[in-house]
């Protein structure tokens, strides 16, 4: 065993959430944060932001004049036990806004959660993030959208507590927002991306 390396071992810091809100908070670049460890966003490119303002426009001049609302992706959302803070691409709160503290900067009851897939955040949008989502007591909706294709993921809560999948695929057709009864094609939804 003469050529056998020894390396240090890794090491793994983890912090809590105080620590995190008072480094998020400060910070010029968004970080998400999972059970204890600092996650690093990435930029979101063109088609991204395109179908996030198609997506935008269309829930919120819908909701306009009705108990709901839709808020951009700088508003975190927490988990009830604060093992999780998340920046949704587009949250939907109904009633009232409940907020962790009075930095009113962490939604606490978000009824739907939108997620635009990329390649490079798609399996997490699709695991830890809905593990931790499907937390929230509040949410009805997780609804996961892609960026690269006319392809949309919902998630559903049904009234025994199970979550349901659905999936919508048809490029001429369109998906429904359950929880505020909104229909939106997928023409309008992905205008000007060329898909």
């Amino acid at each position: 065993m003469e050529n056998e390396v020894k390396e240090p071992a890794p090491k793994y810091s983890c912090i809590s959430p105080d620590e995190y809100l008072e480094m998020e908070r400060v910070s010029a670049e968004k970080h998400e944060y999972y059970d204890g460890f600092v996650v690093t966003m990435s930029s979101a490119r063109l088609k991204h932001n395109q179908v996030a303002g198609n997506l935008f426009t269309e829930i919120g001049s819908y909701l306009k004049g009705k108990e709901c609302q839709a808020l951009p992706s700088a508003m975190r959302v927490s988990t009830a036990n604060r093992d999780a803070y998340m920046y949704p691409d587009i949250s939907v709160v109904c009633g009232e806004p409940r907020l962790e503290d009075n930095e009113f900067d962490i939604l606490l009851n978000p009824s739907v959660v939108i997620e635009i897939l990329s390649p490079s955040t798609q399996k997490n949008d699709k695991g830890y993030k809905l593990l931790h989502y499907k937390n929230i007591p509040s949410l009805k909706e997780y609804i996961m959208i892609h960026a690269a294709r006319r392809f949309i993921e919902v998630v559903r809560k049904q009234p025994d507590g199970a979550w349901r999948f659905e999936d919508f695929s048809d490029p001429s057709g369109s998906f429904y927002i359950e929880t505020i009864g909104l229909t939106i094609s997928f023409d309008d939804l992905y205008r000007n991306t060329g898909l």
